[in-house]
């Protein structure tokens, strides 16, 4: 009963933001095609795009625009390119790419070969490249010339291509596979291949995560449940792609239809410009990507924006409760991570009443609080937080997975409800300390800070500690004539946190260690003096 009333659920939303609607016969046969040859993946979406809407744009990038039909042929085109290239079923393409068209399509070429794609984080170093590619075996990898210097340590047999080419290259590229190779019919139905999206690495070396491809258009309708996007609509994508949150704007892009619009790197006054330019609904950034978009002196109006959709990591309350007064009320903050892909997304009425919250479960999701023995907490309480949803990922690639209980899976994160259902996380539970007996959470003491005049950013870590076990260390980047010293921010803490939340000693930075994503680097920290 429960999967019943849910998919009617779903079709509702479907219905409401215009994805499921009356088509010509000839379009409706299109899309059915589409299906048979493609079942509920990334070829689909632009097999269907084609049938639907074949001239309205689907890519806009640094190399001009491409329409739906166009990305559909091309993308047959390199998937025959690649098979010639030995890659099938089965096989594993490697993705090293910034956001812009080559990455689309080569995700959807692998999509129609049944081959995997891997997709590599632009900040892993040539050593973990070269892991990545040995551990998963990969045979080929698409890559930017400017990464050239990351696959000096890649097997020999691993064959290359080069996607966005810059100063020449001796290699094969990815517009030589597509203007060398026909534009016939693949087979239809491969095996379906899996999207393998590596951990962002914070605290540790990343791993693979093997990405479920959807069975059908309920876990879309479920975020499109709590965030307000329409059947196309246009999407400025600054988040990487390769990341699960700028991934999940590309999914979503799919089933809506809508034009991405992609650059290669992330200015903040570009993206601006682009969401004017190009009349974006939608813009999807990661937070401190946000943050840059709010020091930008001068920006111009975006009428048409009615999203702006954060995720990827800690979304602090200073900045929320800024955008909601100079964007309006369009921010909505998701929480989850490549594991289980979401939990709760946070609507901008929520975050102006509680600009710390992760909001609430969209619809078909459960959540629960539970202590160490599995049980339910009161609300109020803090516990560790279980998930389930359509989406759970299938486990690492090196075979291991997270702790499920009664059908829910550890987001690896410990947090509370409050009396009203909303979800507030107060950190990683591997980043909470005791000190003198007491559970500290880093979280709540970055939160804090984070709202002090004169803090940029603020990073709070766990340390040794002679008298009590441990204590906690903040890194703390300063600006402005606000900027505040140690007994300033010491003093801040002791007035409004317990005193075992004071920090040990307050180190000043001049930038937080970040990966790709704007993840801090919090392993790193521990190496700095102090």
């Amino acid at each position: 009963m429960r999967r019943v009333v849910g998919a009617l659920r779903a079709l509702a939303t479907l219905v409401r933001v215009g994805v499921a609607r009356p088509m010509a016969p000839g379009r409706l046969l299109g899309v059915l095609d589409a299906y048979l040859r493609w079942d509920i993946t990334p070829a689909f979406g632009y097999a269907t795009g084609a049938a639907r809407h074949p001239d309205r744009p689907a890519i806009v990038d640094d190399a001009g625009e491409l329409t739906f039909a166009q990305v559909d042929e091309r993308t047959t085109r390199l998937a025959h390119g690649l098979r010639d290239l030995g890659v099938g079923a089965g096989s594993k393409v490697a993705v090293l790419c910034r956001n812009h068209r080559g990455f689309v399509e080569t995700v959807v070429a692998c999509g129609k070969t049944g081959a995997h794609a891997v997709l590599l984080n632009t900040g892993l170093s040539a050593g973990q490249v070269a892991t990545v590619l040995r551990e998963q075996d990969v045979s080929v990898v698409v890559a930017d010339t400017e990464f050239r210097d990351l696959l000096v340590h890649a097997p020999r047999r691993v064959r290359r291509v080069m996607a966005r080419v810059e100063g020449g290259t001796r290699s094969r590229t990815l517009e030589q596979l597509i203007d060398g190779s026909p534009a016939t019919p693949l087979p239809a139905r491969p095996p379906r291949g899996r999207l393998i999206v590596l951990t962002s690495g914070t605290t540790g070396a990343p791993k693979g995560a093997r990405r479920p491809e959807p069975a059908s258009l309920v876990p879309a309708a479920a975020l499109l449940s709590r965030i307000p996007l329409r059947a196309g609509d246009r999407f400025c994508v600054p988040a990487p792609l390769f990341h699960t949150w700028g991934l999940a704007a590309f999914q979503l892009g799919l089933v809506l239809g809508a034009t991405l619009v992609l650059r290669r790197g992330f200015d903040p006054a570009l993206v601006l410009a682009d969401a004017r330019e190009h009349r974006c609904g939608a813009l999807f950034v990661v937070p401190v990507m946000l943050q840059r978009v709010l020091d930008l002196p001068d920006r111009p109006e975006l009428p048409d924006l009615r999203v702006i959709a954060s995720s990827g990591s800690a979304l602090p309350p200073p900045v929320a409760r800024r955008c909601l007064a100079e964007f309006g009320p369009v921010l909505y903050n998701l929480y989850g991570s490549t594991e289980v892909s979401w939990v709760s997304i946070a609507r901008p009425d929520e975050l102006a009443r509680h600009p710390d919250t992760a909001g609430r479960p969209p619809h078909g999701t459960r959540l629960a609080i539970l202590d160490e023995r599995g049980d339910p907490v009161p609300p109020g309480a803090t516990g560790r937080i279980f998930v389930a949803n359509d989406m759970l990922f299938d486990g690492y690639t090196d075979g291991a997975g997270k702790e499920v209980r009664d059908g829910l899976m550890s987001t690896g994160d410990v947090g509370r409800r409050d009396a009203d259902g909303l979800l507030f996380v107060a950190g990683r539970d591997d980043e909470m300390i005791v000190s003198g007996g007491e559970n500290v959470y880093p979280r709540e003491v970055e939160d804090l800070l984070a709202g002090l005049p004169g803090v940029r950013e603020v990073a709070v870590v766990g340390v040794p500690d002679e008298r009590f076990g441990q204590r906690l260390a903040a890194y703390v980047v300063r600006e402005g004539p606000d900027a505040p010293d140690e007994d300033a921010v010491l003093d801040h803490v002791r007035g409004n946190l317990a005193k075992f939340s004071v920090p040990r000693e307050v180190v000043f930075l001049d930038a937080l260690p970040r990966n790709a994503t704007g993840k801090v680097l919090k392993r790193d920290l521990g190496d700095r003096p102090g």
